[in-house]
């Protein structure tokens, strides 16, 4: 099944660049039109946690959103998943909706989205989350803002809820270069919980209409951490540097 999976998305980056280069202007619908993108990294790090067991099985990622002219948007992402303690999981999917758009004549720019988390052969484990994203230019510099609060109890865990805070600073240099960082904690509150720091840094160009990425993540979790200080919890939150290829069309 995998194989297929892996198989179907690379047909997918063949076609999405033969439609780029034709230069097609996107169909409307509803007075909106459709967008995608596709990538095969070597591993999937979500919040400094690797997604897919330290790379155990391949990290392969899609979205597909429809977005209106006056930034209504609404789509779906799909990726391999899984995790030690519940070995059925192999993916996880999230249909999303949201709106964006520019706060007057401000500069700043903004993303409101709900997001649910879904995990197709667990029970109990799906959640939502509402991202709350600012961001404005500084120059040469662009700086988002982010706060995502859990909607529901985290992965279903009772009486446990959270929320993102982070930094993304990212500026692009005359030769394409883009370098990107974040720094965040995802709060845990709930008898037993406990959150975490993390962070990441890494450089991304477009080569040929695909987007090469090179990005280092890393987290202050430790032995002593109530939730993850296990030996696979300090696995799966290793600092590691993962490589990755993306389309979008």
């Amino acid at each position: 099944m995998m194989k297929k999976t892996i198989g179907l998305l690379a047909a997918s980056i063949v076609l999405s660049t033969a439609v780029s280069a034709k230069e097609q202007p996107p169909e409307q619908f509803f007075g909106g039109s459709f967008s995608g993108s596709i990538k095969i990294a070597t591993d999937y790090v979500f919040r400094g946690e690797s997604e897919v067991v330290d790379g155990e099985i391949p990290a392969v990622q899609g979205s597909f959103t429809w977005a209106h002219e006056d930034g209504a948007y609404a789509g779906l992402f799909a990726s391999t998943n899984k995790f030690a303690s519940t070995p059925d999981i192999y993916a996880v999917v999230g249909p999303y909706i949201g709106q964006a758009g520019q706060l007057g004549d401000s500069g700043i720019n903004y993303n409101v989205m709900v997001f649910h988390y879904m995990y197709p052969g667990a029970d109990n484990l799906d959640y939502t989350e509402l991202w709350i994203k600012a961001s404005k230019k500084f120059g040469a510099l662009n700086l988002e803002l982010e706060i995502t609060p859990t909607l529901n109890e985290w992965f279903g865990v009772d009486g446990w809820y959270g929320v993102n805070y982070a930094i993304h600073p990212s500026t692009t240099f005359d030769n394409g270069v883009n370098l990107s960082g974040s720094i965040g904690y995802q709060g845990l509150s709930g008898q037993g919980a406990e959150g975490w720091t993390h962070w990441n840094l890494g450089v991304n160009k477009d080569f040929y209409g695909l987007n090469i990425d090179a990005r280092y993540h890393d987290s202050d979790v430790d032995s002593s951490h109530q939730v993850y200080g296990s030996a696979d919890g300090l696995k799966i939150f290793d600092q590691r540097v993962v490589f990755s290829i993306s389309k979008s069309f």
